[in-house]
């Protein structure tokens, strides 16, 4: 099975997100990119209550100080492409009112002829929850919850009910509906988070930490579904962010997805064979602009093999 390429639009601040998002958005499409994605960070605290991913003395990057709001992003990217799916990893989904972010996703599908897929993660960040979130941090996965089964209403037939704790429809007419049903993925990395998603949605998002801990968590998730009784697949979109590193650095030890693109191409090879469907390539943060975006992304996509990744094949839709 070959393994789809996707990449991420550029949100962060040294691109001008009127300009550079369509025209990225286009040229990955014509390059022959599967997806194009958008990722949330609502703020840059200063200080922070805790560090990145809430591991203690962990420095936020600098990168995360001017992040464009990812559904903006995407409509702008929507306008400018014709076939390319769109998708988030992840909009952290409980800084979301749940029927506004579900009406937005069911608009943003129709206006773009059924191209969304909405990936949903918990998040971790105080500082983001104390600004933006609809109900406290540690009721976040419960929150969750109710925003996917609002978004399956919505996205429903008329008339929409719906009682929740956040959430109260009676009886309404709500549209447009999408164009199709838009496939919801959800970040998880331990058993509670992969329960959600054997049982409420309809795939996996996860971030490449190495070939062995993706391959482990994909046995994990893929038993868990066989002992739920899940029939149907599991979509899979892998999220790498890649860092380049200078020439002096391509030869050091080195974490995946950091080097020179001959050394990302080698690892996307190497994840391609835990047998995702797809891989998500985040290349924007290493980028100075636009133009060194779109060349990097044609040159990973051109040696991975014009697209088709395949248990160490290149060389097109192996």
């Amino acid at each position: 099975m070959a393994t789809r390429l996707g990449l991420s639009l550029p949100q962060m601040r040294q691109y001008s997100l009127g300009k550079d998002v369509p025209d990225v958005a286009r040229t990955a499409e014509a390059t022959g990119y599967d997806s194009l994605w958008v990722f949330e960070r609502a703020l840059f605290p200063e200080p922070a209550s805790q560090g990145l991913y809430g591991i203690e003395g962990l420095p936020w990057p600098d990168q995360y100080r001017n992040v464009a709001d990812p559904l903006v992003t995407l409509t702008l990217a929507a306008a400018a492409t014709e076939r390319a799916r769109l998708g988030s990893s992840v909009l952290v989904a409980p800084l979301h009112i749940p029927f506004q972010l579900a009406k937005a996703l069911a608009s943003l599908d129709a206006a773009s002829g059924g191209r969304v897929i909405a990936g949903f993660g918990t998040g971790w960040s105080l500082d983001e929850y104390a600004a933006a979130g609809v109900r406290p941090i540690a009721e976040r996965g419960k929150v969750l919850d109710e925003i996917i089964e609002v978004c399956r209403a919505v996205w429903g037939p008329d008339p929409v009910r719906y009682d929740g704790r956040i959430t109260k429809i009676e009886s309404a007419v709500v549209g447009p509906k999408p164009a199709r049903p838009i496939p919801i993925l959800l970040a998880a990395s331990n058993r509670k988070a992969f329960t959600r998603l054997v049982d409420h949605a309809d795939g996996w998002l996860p971030v490449g930490m190495g070939v062995e801990q993706i391959a482990g968590q994909w046995q994990q998730l893929r038993d868990l579904a066989a002992e739920r009784g899940r029939t149907e697949p599991i979509q899979t979109v892998l999220r790498v962010n890649c860092v380049r590193l200078p020439k002096a650095y391509e030869g050091a030890d080195r974490s995946p997805f950091q080097g020179n693109v001959d050394q990302i191409v080698e690892d996307l090879v190497a994840h391609a064979q835990i047998g995702l469907e797809e891989i998500l390539i985040d290349l924007q943060g290493s980028a100075r602009d636009a133009q060194e975006l779109k060349d990097v992304a044609a040159e990973v996509f051109e040696k991975a093999g014009g697209g088709g990744v395949s248990g160490g094949a290149r060389g097109g839709w192996v």
